[in-house]
């Protein structure tokens, strides 16, 4: 009797299961490779990077292919994003041996193909040859176009070499081409923000990207943080996050998210996908994914990654089973970012559940308090919502069965 109710529960678990893969992904999957290799580490960057030698991109590039083996997927993939680290070190030839190891088993990407370039690393030669392979997006680390602010972030290039880069990008003939800048920058104030947006709109970029810096521990500007050197201004980022915002409707540019401003038709598919909490494969050192029902992390060292690709035994960290209730959360919390908004209604249906009463209150308390607008079944934050976009993020993950 009770091994017959065990089994039952067991078949009934695995019918949840089933109905949940079906149900809750949705229809979009992107793959994710990081190139771990820099010629130096930035001042503000956290991202797992290692210096490049010729041993290390071999083993690099073994390791991909060992690894892509191990993924079987019944559909296509929608997007290729190579980040890093700084995917343009590598050669041509090792771009198109890492590429067609991609395509050997997975195919083309149906919509867009994205890779992050440094403006030291890009050459005629080489983005031809990217062009060629099917590369539809170029994004590059502008950050500044002030040789001052770049040199206090660390940064290996100059104002001279972002224009003359840009000119390389364009010409070759790329659908999109995207730039990221940084604010609130130490000796940064809204009128050096503003000029850094309209000279970024006057090369006419598809994208722009504008991250607020943050101060990650084990980089060289949270030491500098640490030893009083410089210092946080939570009064003067809100007051760059409105110059920004309004510098970039001013030059033409749609935001769709908190930090990300398109002309119409370039919004970056493969991040639209993730905070929408699709699926994505995650390849290379540190590479995150979330797939089959689980969301991980490889180990962010070449070496052991490596080497437990060698076993047949991925290195893999953080590794969480996940739930419809925890995807919904997060989909609610990444949608909230976008000026879109969220469909609640629509999230119900994805998901099979009402939102929990303890988000649906916080979201009610938000509207009172002018941070959330509400038509119909789509909620949005407002201006003074986006600002808080952060906080709100972790409120509504505050909670404790979101482990489990």
């Amino acid at each position: 009797m009770q091994g017959d109710l065990k089994a039952t529960i067991e078949a009934k678990k695995k019918e949840n299961d089933c109905k949940f893969q079906s149900k809750s992904w949705g229809d979009a999957l992107g793959l994710y490779v990081h190139v771990p290799f820099c010629p130096t580490a930035c001042d503000f960057c956290a991202f797992y990077q290692e210096q490049t030698d010729r041993s290390g991109i071999e083993s690099y590039l073994e390791g991909i292919k060992r690894e892509a083996a191990l993924y079987a997927i019944g559909k296509s993939v929608d997007s290729y994003f190579f980040g890093g680290g700084t995917p343009g070190l590598l050669t041509a030839k090792d771009l198109g041996r890492l590429s067609d190891v991609l395509i050997d088993h997975f195919g083309a990407p149906s919509k867009e193909w994205t890779v992050e370039m440094a403006p030291s690393t890009i050459k005629a030669d080489k983005l031809n040859f990217l062009k060629d392979l099917g590369v539809t997006r170029i994004s590059m680390g502008v950050q500044s176009f002030d040789d001052k602010l770049l040199d206090a972030l660390g940064r290996q290039h100059s104002r001279k070499q972002v224009f003359r880069a840009y000119e390389e990008i364009r010409a070759v003939g790329f659908e999109s081409i995207n730039l990221d800048l940084i604010f609130a920058i130490p000796g940064q104030d809204a009128d050096r923000l503003v000029k850094d947006i309209e000279e970024a709109a006057s090369l006419e970029p598809d994208h722009i990207s504008t991250y607020c810096l943050t101060f990650e521990e084990d980089t060289a500007l949270y030491a500098k943080l640490a030893r009083g050197e410089i210092s946080l201004d939570v009064d003067r980022e809100a007051e760059l996050y409105l110059s920004c915002w309004q510098s970039m409707a001013n030059s033409g540019y749609d935001q769709y998210e908190v930090s990300n401003f398109s002309k119409p038709g370039h919004e970056c598919v493969h991040n639209v996908n993730t905070w929408e909490m699709q699926q994505w494969m995650g390849l290379g050192p540190s590479a995150s994914s979330q797939f089959g029902g689980f969301r991980y992390s490889n180990v962010p060292d070449l070496s052991k990654w490596g080497r437990g690709l060698i076993k047949g035994m991925p290195n893999r960290i953080e590794i969480q089973k996940l739930t419809a209730s925890l995807l919904m959360e997060d989909a609610l919390i990444f949608g909230l970012r976008m000026n879109s908004g969220v469909d609640v209604e629509g999230l119900s249906e994805r998901f099979e559940q009402p939102l929990p009463r303890r988000i649906s209150d916080i979201l009610s308390e938000m509207e009172s308090n002018g941070y959330l607008d509400r038509s119909g079944a789509r909620i949005a934050l407002t201006e003074s919502g986006r600002l808080l976009a952060d906080a709100i993020g972790e409120m509504l993950m505050e909670d404790p069965r979101r482990d489990h």
